[in-house]
């Protein structure tokens, strides 16, 4: 879907909604209907079986009309959809609710950021019925690492999957051929396939006959972020612990990210802040890394008169950035109904209908075959074929390690690391005792 901060965007993308037509949806905004995560009535006074969805920000299930859809086929079924917008305020109140064994809905929504502490957490992981064995449910109809990230050591499938946020690279085309590189969206894909540093050489070359004003990429965070999002072990290691300061592929990412913003390659910019919107509405940069819902928040920063003059290529090594699950607790009192609409909810019929209609990405691998998908185009980007760019992505994207805290790491790393180098000219030395003293201190709280 959004996919939601989902691994940690921030509040102002949770803003960002628009339709496929229009532009690809853009994070997890706030939804219709009421907020809350607590189980209502489990029935009405028609006798139809009420089922209970609480979510944070927009999975589109309402807005795709699938809930509608759904009632129709199961006249004895009634979905109330209860909503809280922000994330941050929707999980610390879910975990309450799970250890306190009340107030739950009968499908819980996870983001992505929060699933490895709930899998990872046996107090937690207890409290979720396992979904591996629920009718209409196959584990082959997921991306592997999306399944992953929802089970748990013990193999218990607590969580199924919404959406992912396959990375890709978005890039101005009239830019480009201002500054004297190539346009074609292949051709650029093989230039920099394999290695982000061939990124970064790109982007010198960019800066040598740059259009006035305008950097190669938007932000050093972007940059930073959509490395990390592309290797196996990140910030922590296979058995919990953090490990982020001694990986070396990390320390790599920074200092080449860091590289390219005392180059003058990235703007001085944090992404999803009034300056960085601004920036996108006057050109002033050339290049995104891009999931298929930053399409959405491009279009909706952007003038009128950009659509069609931005393009995407696959990017350098692929990765993820977004994503959430659907998880059935145990205490609910309509279970075996919940895993049902659970199963049909995230079946490939339904993840392409949500494609088109929301720019969810699909986490079923087997709806990229689905015309949806396959024919998948969006006004923003022209005729760029987009499902079978970020269908690519997605498969080539890692199963990656993802930790309780990666959200506090990534953000560290970026706003009071690289982002100093781009904004405050620190050394790459400097940033990263800043970045990792100041995430430190953070895990220790």
């Amino acid at each position: 879907m959004f996919t939601r901060t989902r691994t940690t965007r921030k509040v102002v993308v949770l803003a960002a909604v628009a339709a496929l037509g229009t532009g690809l949806l853009a994070g997890c905004s706030s939804d219709s209907g009421d907020s809350g995560t607590g189980s209502k009535a489990s029935s009405d006074s028609k006798g139809k079986t009420t089922i209970n969805v609480g979510l944070f920000g927009t999975f589109g299930f309402k807005e795709a009309g699938l809930y509608a859809e759904y009632e129709k086929q199961h006249p004895n079924i009634k979905i109330v959809q209860n909503v809280v917008t922000r994330n941050e305020n929707y999980y610390p109140a879910l975990v309450n609710h799970l250890t306190t064994g009340s107030g739950l809905a009968d499908i819980q929504g996870i983001e992505v950021g929060n699933i490895a502490e709930v899998t990872g957490t046996p107090a937690l992981a207890a409290k979720f019925e396992d979904l591996s064995k629920a009718p209409g449910v196959s584990k082959s109809d997921y991306l592997d690492w999306k399944w992953a990230q929802g089970t748990t050591k013990d193999g218990s499938t607590i969580g199924l999957g919404t959406d992912v946020g396959p990375m890709a690279i978005c890039y101005r085309k009239d830019l480009f051929k201002a500054a004297g590189l190539p346009t074609d969206r292949e051709v650029l894909a093989k230039k920099w396939a394999g290695d982000w540093s061939k990124l970064v050489d790109l982007g010198k070359q960019y800066k040598a006959n740059a259009p006035a004003g305008t950097t190669f990429l938007d932000s050093a965070g972007g940059l930073l972020n959509a490395i990390t999002s592309s290797e196996t072990n990140k910030f922590y290691d296979n058995s919990g612990k953090v490990i982020y300061k001694d990986n070396p592929a990390i320390k790599a990412a920074f200092d080449l990210t860091a590289q390219a913003a005392t180059d003058g390659l990235t703007g001085k910019l944090q992404q999803f802040q009034p300056t960085w919107n601004q920036a996108i509405a006057n050109s002033k940069f050339a290049a995104i890394s891009c999931p298929p819902w930053m399409i959405g928040t491009l279009k909706g920063a952007a003038k009128a008169t950009d659509a069609g003059k931005w393009d995407v290529a696959q990017a350098p090594k692929g990765g993820n950035w977004g994503g959430s699950f659907l998880g059935i607790p145990k205490s609910g009192k309509n279970k075996d109904e919940a895993k049902k609409l659970a199963a049909w909810l995230t079946a490939p019929a339904q993840q392409a209908k949500l494609f088109v209609a929301q720019g969810s990405f699909p986490s079923v691998q087997t709806a990229y075959t689905l015309p949806e998908v396959t024919g998948a185009k969006n006004p923003f980007t022209g005729d760029t074929p987009i499902g079978t760019i970020f269908a690519a992505a997605a498969k080539a994207a890692p199963v990656q390690v993802i930790g309780p805290k990666d959200a506090i790491i990534q953000q560290g790393l970026s706003d009071n690391g690289v982002f100093l180098v781009a904004a405050k000219g620190k050394s790459a030395a400097d940033a990263w005792k800043t970045a990792t003293e100041t995430i430190d201190n953070n895990l220790e709280k």
